[in-house]
């Protein structure tokens, strides 16, 4: 029988009350109980006494010890325009979440399936409510914090010829369904700006800033708020400092390597990120997994739990759905440690797999354990053949 139940626990559809008992009974586990098999071969983490893995994670399943905090990254969840239903590997996704006992959920957009003229309004909010059952539901039935940005699919800021938003009932409808107190993502406000689009939060000593990256083009306006945002004693007094956004500041895919589909003047934010010591900048819209950086900004491209998946550019690994555990450690200068499993099977990607930097069309990205010092003089010789001046850290 128990077996068969941790079978089902892989597998099967997140209850929202199944969900929430099985994540706070695991909160209270005697901490004798042993860490599940290890499967793959991630970084060696500093345990901790105080919370240990679920007694009943799925066999095999490996689970980091805990450091200081642990963020869960999930993304792009939709599926075809106008979809009401999920792929399997976002309900498997939000089941094992007792297992991984996270401190926050963090979201990089794209949970339903619009950009959409066509689609209704009936349609849009039977869409958010599907994601409300599938997703957010379980979150808050857990007690979860749920800190997202809007993806294109969700609101896409794309703006008609005469400066209007392309897709303004869209827009309306998502910030309908987030004000709503029903859906409440239990987050600790620090200003709601424009709530669900830009706006910032605490949790556990880390400030995260959401800015509405929903398009390849951020104004002005919101940028200063940005600026003000991060420049703030109490951005600049907490332990860490997160932006999430959807769209990526370079490209990292096939098919995603276009100057639409990243946000414009990247080195500029770039710089400004980095200015106020933002330690990563979160985003989706790629469609596929890369751990990277540029500069001193690191930048984690999250991967994809929906439909299609993309590949890497400069890579022949096939495309797969991912999703991240980011475990923080105050008190190391890596600060950040990356547990990424492949839904297929759950086994932990191997970060030394993937490209050791990709080249895309406005510029190139390291990925995260590989400085510019490391390449190699045939590998700067590639770089700069792919994109010449813009082959640089």
């Amino acid at each position: 029988m128990r077996r068969r139940q941790m079978i089902l626990g892989l597998l099967g559809l997140a209850g929202s009350s199944g969900l929430a008992g099985a994540y706070w009974a695991s909160r209270q586990r005697p901490t004798s109980v042993p860490l599940s098999a290890v499967v793959g071969s991630p970084p060696t983490p500093r345990p901790t006494p105080t919370v240990v893995p679920h007694p009943e994670a799925p066999r095999g399943l490996y689970i980091p010890a805990r450091r200081d905090l642990r963020l869960l990254v999930i993304s792009d969840m939709n599926g075809i325009y106008g979809s009401v239903d999920y792929d399997p590997e976002v309900d498997r996704a939000i089941r094992l979440i007792p297992y991984f006992q996270p401190d926050i959920v963090l979201g990089g957009g794209d949970m339903v399936a619009g950009q959409d003229p066509r689609l209704s309004e009936e349609r849009i909010r039977a869409m958010w409510a599907a994601f409300d059952r599938h997703v957010a539901g379980p979150l808050r039935a857990a007690k979860l914090p749920y800190g997202f940005t809007l993806g294109n699919h969700d609101a896409s800021c794309a703006r008609t010829t005469r400066g209007g938003f392309l897709f303004q009932k869209e827009r309306d409808l998502a910030r309908e369904f987030w004000n709503d107190p029903a859906h409440d993502p239990g987050l600790n406000f620090v200003d709601r700006g424009d709530f669900p689009f830009y706006y910032t939060f605490e949790k556990d000593g880390v400030f995260y800033l959401v800015w509405d990256a929903t398009c390849n083009y951020i104004p002005p306006e919101q940028m200063a708020w940005a600026e003000a945002a991060l420049a703030s004693e109490r951005a600049q007094k907490a332990k860490l400092r997160i932006v999430i956004g959807h769209l990526p500041l370079y490209a990292i895919t096939v098919g995603r390597d276009d100057p639409g589909e990243v946000l414009l003047e990247a080195d500029a934010k770039r710089a400004l990120l980095e200015k106020y010591r933002v330690h990563t900048y979160i985003s989706g819209h790629d469609h596929g997994y890369y751990p990277g950086h540029k500069g001193q900004l690191q930048l984690l491209h999250c991967g994809i739990l929906g439909s299609g998946p993309r590949p890497l550019l400069n890579s022949p690994l096939p495309p797969r759905k991912t999703l991240t555990l980011i475990d923080v450690d105050f008190n190391t200068s890596e600060v950040t440690y990356y547990t990424t499993y492949h839904m297929r099977d759950l086994s932990v990607i191997d970060q030394a797999e993937l490209p050791r930097f990709i080249t895309g069309h406005n510029g190139l990205v390291l990925r995260r354990d590989v400085n510019w010092d490391n390449l190699t003089p045939e590998e700067i010789a590639t770089c700069q053949a792919r994109i010449g001046s813009l082959c640089r850290d």
